[in-house]
């Protein structure tokens, strides 16, 4: 097994993942759970961006050819999804959403918009099928599942103890990471469309 291949596999989806940069936007899509369903959500989370990254590593470049969707075209919809959630979170909606949501459905937002595309977004897809198409054998295959499953796990931490976070900030505090985060989301969603119509133009007719 390539050690050096998993090093660079999990520094690499580290840094596009960027664990710590989530946790203000988990904290605000989460703020009316409760402890428990907030440690759960996180689970299906990272849970939901593993097996999307992994199955897009599997067969997400013929899947993508077949259906003739270029990444430029999945940048594009990861942005225009994110740009709905952070007009969610500027208004407050989705707290008085999630309060009259069932347990199943509470557990559920965990999917999207944080499991995907937050954490699994085109980046992290992208950067995965380049490994993979870089691989020379099964033994960096393993390499590259190794380091995404650390990756996934720094993520989890990350997000298993945001829990600590909140108690110390309020709610008060939460509602102004709610807004901020708000704002931080709707400028990534942005960047991603933007950097989507460039790579269009680029590409040309």
């Amino acid at each position: 097994m390539s050690w050096r291949l998993l090093g660079e596999v999990f520094v690499t989806v580290l840094f596009i993942i960027d664990p710590p940069g989530n946790v203000p936007i988990f904290l605000s899509v989460t703020r009316a759970l409760s402890p428990k369903e907030r440690n759960q959500a996180a689970l299906v989370a990272v849970s939901t961006a593993f097996l999307v990254i992994g199955l897009f590593a599997i067969g997400g470049r013929q899947v993508l050819e077949y259906l003739g969707v270029t990444v430029p075209a999945l940048r594009a919809s990861g942005g225009l999804l994110l740009l709905l959630v952070s007009l969610e979170l500027l208004s407050g909606r989705e707290a008085s959403a999630v309060a009259e949501m069932t347990p199943q459905q509470r557990t559920s937002i965990a999917m999207v918009p944080l499991g995907t595309p937050l954490l699994a977004g085109p980046g992290a897809i992208v950067a995965t099928i380049v490994f993979v198409g870089r691989s020379a054998g099964p033994r960096d295959l393993l390499a590259i599942a190794l380091g995404l499953m650390a990756t996934m796990l720094v993520t989890f931490l990350a997000l298993r103890f945001s829990g600590l976070i909140m108690r110390a900030i309020r709610p008060t505090g939460v509602l102004l990471v709610s807004r901020v985060s708000g704002m931080l989301v709707a400028a990534i969603a942005v960047q991603m469309i933007a950097d989507a119509v460039r790579d269009f133009i680029n590409a040309g007719p």
